[in-house]
C-alpha cells in the first residue's frame, strides 16, 4: 500500500446521500503575529476545530480531509522542529533523503489508506467481498497490535507467602487505550455485522448510478431518486418493487439505521475525546490571530457583547447558512476567536487550567466572550453533524507524536464514517420506498 498518497472519499448528506463520508477542507487562512503567553498549558482542555478565512490560505493548513492521508508539509515540519527541538521520526520515507513523516502519523496514514482500500468501493448495502472482510481484520489485527506495548506503571500491593504485603509497580495498558480501544473494535464488529445482515434484500441497485435517471429501463422507469447533488452521479441508486417493501424489511431497515446511528455518535465521541487530548502544535498558536473580533467578525462580535441573554441558536438563525462549506468556515473563525481571548484571558494566569482561570475571572469581558464562543461552536457542530475536520484537528494530528493517540484517533474516524456512510444507505432506500408509495397511492 502506497502509504504517502492521499486518498478522500466523497461527502455524504445526511439522509439524503448514499456517497461516502469525507469532511472536507474549506479555504481558510491565519495571522503570522505571534502570541507569547503560553498557551496550551491555559487551554489544551478542548478539542474543538479551528481555523479562521481571510485573504489567501493558510501557510499553517495541514490538508486532510475525513478520510484523507496527511500530506506533509516540511516547511512546517521544519518550523515545529525549531520550536519543539526535538528529532522528528523518518516514517514514509522510501527515498532516504530524510522528508518523511513521524510514526505516529504513519500508523495514522496507513488505518487511513486501508479503510479507503477495504470500504472506498463499497457503496450499498450488501455484505464485504469476503477477501476484503479478511484484508480488513488481518491488517487491522496487525496495526492495533501496537498499542499491546504501549503500557504504564501503576502501583500493586504483592502478597507474599508467610510475609507481609510489599507495594511495587506493574505494567498495563494505558488508560486511554484500555477503556477506547476494546470499545471500537466492539463498534467495527457491529458494523461488519450491520452490512452482513443485508444478503438477501428485497431492494437492488440500478448499476448505471444516476446517469439512469433518463433510462428507459422498466423495472426502474419512473421512480423516484433520492435528493443528491449532481456531481455524485456515480453512485448506485436504489431500487424497491413497485408494490413497495414489506412491513419486515422497512422494520429491519429502521433498527439497522438507529443502530449505525447509535455507533456513528460514540465513535464521533470517542474520537473528540482523543483529540481533546491531544498537544496543539506550535504553528497553530503562533497563527492566532491578535484581535478576535477580527477574527469573527463585527456582526457576530456585537452580537455576543452587547446581548445579556446570549442565544446562539438565535444568531445561527440570523445568520444563515447555507452550506457546509460556509459552516466551515465560521466554525473556524469562531474557534480562533475563543482561543484568542481565552490567550487574553489566561494572561495573568499563564500556568493555570482554563477552568481556573474562569474561576479567578468571572465576568471579565475575554472570559465571557470566549464562553459564548464556546457555545456558538458547539450549537453550529450540533446543526452540521457532518462538518469538516479544521484547523486545529488536522494540525493536531499532523505534528502529533504519540502513536497510541494516532491510533485510536484514526480508527475512530474511519468508524465514524463507516456509520454515517450506513445511515445514509438506509435513508436512501427509505426515501425510494416512501416516494414509491404515495405516487401509488396518488
Amino acid at each position: 500500500m502506497d502509504l504517502d498518497q492521499s486518498t478522500t472519499v466523497e461527502s455524504t448528506q445526511s439522509g439524503s446521500s448514499s456517497s461516502g463520508y469525507c469532511r472536507t477542507n474549506s479555504e481558510i487562512s491565519g495571522f503570522s503575529e505571534h502570541l507569547t503567553d503560553d498557551f496550551n498549558s491555559c487551554s489544551s482542555e478542548t478539542s474543538s476545530p479551528v481555523s479562521w478565512p481571510v485573504t489567501g490560505r493558510s501557510p499553517f493548513r495541514p490538508t486532510l480531509s475525513r478520510f484523507g492521508a496527511i500530506r506533509h508539509d516540511h516547511k512546517l515540519e521544519k518550523d515545529d522542529k525549531l520550536n519543539d527541538q526535538k528529532p522528528t521520526d523518518l516514517g514514509e520515507d522510501m527515498s532516504g533523503s530524510g522528508k518523511g513523516v513521524s510514526t505516529a502519523v504513519t500508523v495514522s496514514n496507513a488505518i487511513t489508506n486501508l479503510y479507503v482500500s477495504v470500504f472506498g468501493q463499497h457503496q450499498r448495502l450488501e455484505p464485504l467481498y469476503s477477501d476484503k472482510k479478511r484484508m480488513w481484520k488481518r491488517e487491522m489485527t496487525c496495526l492495533l497490535s501496537v498499542c499491546n506495548y504501549i503500557v504504564e506503571f501503576v502501583p500493586a500491593s504483592q502478597n507474599l507467602q508467610n510475609k507481609p504485603s510489599m507495594e511495587m509497580m506493574i505494567s498495563r495498558l494505558r488508560s486511554d487505550i484500555d477503556i477506547n480501544l476494546p470499545a471500537l473494535i466492539k463498534l467495527d464488529a457491529l458494523l461488519i455485522e450491520i452490512l452482513d445482515s443485508f444478503q438477501e434484500t428485497e431492494f437492488w441497485y440500478d448499476e448505471q448510478g444516476s446517469m439512469s435517471r433518463n433510462s428507459l429501463s422498466g423495472s426502474f422507469r419512473g421512480a423516484p431518486q433520492p435528493q443528491r447533488k449532481e456531481d455524485k452521479w456515480w453512485l448506485p441508486l436504489p431500487c424497491v418493487p413497485a408494490g413497495g417493501l414489506s412491513e419486515t424489511t422497512k422494520k429491519h431497515l429502521r433498527q439497522k439505521r438507529d443502530s449505525a446511528n447509535q455507533i456513528h455518535k460514540a465513535a464521533m465521541a470517542i474520537n473528540s475525546s482523543i483529540l481533546s487530548d491531544m498537544t496543539i502544535p506550535h504553528s497553530y498558536i503562533s497563527s492566532l490571530p491578535k484581535s478576535g473580533r477580527t477574527s469573527v467578525g463585527d456582526t457576530i462580535y456585537r452580537s455576543m457583547i452587547s446581548t445579556s441573554r446570549f442565544s446562539a441558536e438565535y444568531l445561527l438563525d440570523c445568520l444563515d447558512i447555507s452550506s457546509e462549506h460556509e459552516a466551515l468556515e465560521l466554525a473556524d473563525r469562531i474557534e480562533a476567536s475563543m482561543y484568542t481571548w481565552r490567550q487574553k484571558a489566561c494572561s495573568n494566569y499563564p500556568k493555570s487550567s482554563w477552568e481556573i482561570v474562569k474561576e479567578k475571572m468571572e465576568g471579565d469581558k475575554n472570559v465571557v466572550l470566549a464562553e459564548r464562543a464556546e457555545i456558538l461552536l458547539f450549537s453550529l457542530k450540533q446543526r452540521f453533524p457532518e462538518l469538516a475536520q479544521t484547523t486545529l484537528d488536522t494540525s493536531k494530528i499532523q505534528y502529533n507524536k504519540d502513536v497510541g493517540q494516532a491510533i485510536l484517533e484514526s480508527y475512530s474516524r474511519v468508524l465514524e464514517g463507516l456509520a454515517y456512510n450506513i445511515v445514509g444507505w438506509i435513508e436512501d432506500v427509505l426515501f425510494v420506498e416512501k416516494s414509491m408509495t404515495n405516487q401509488q397511492e396518488s
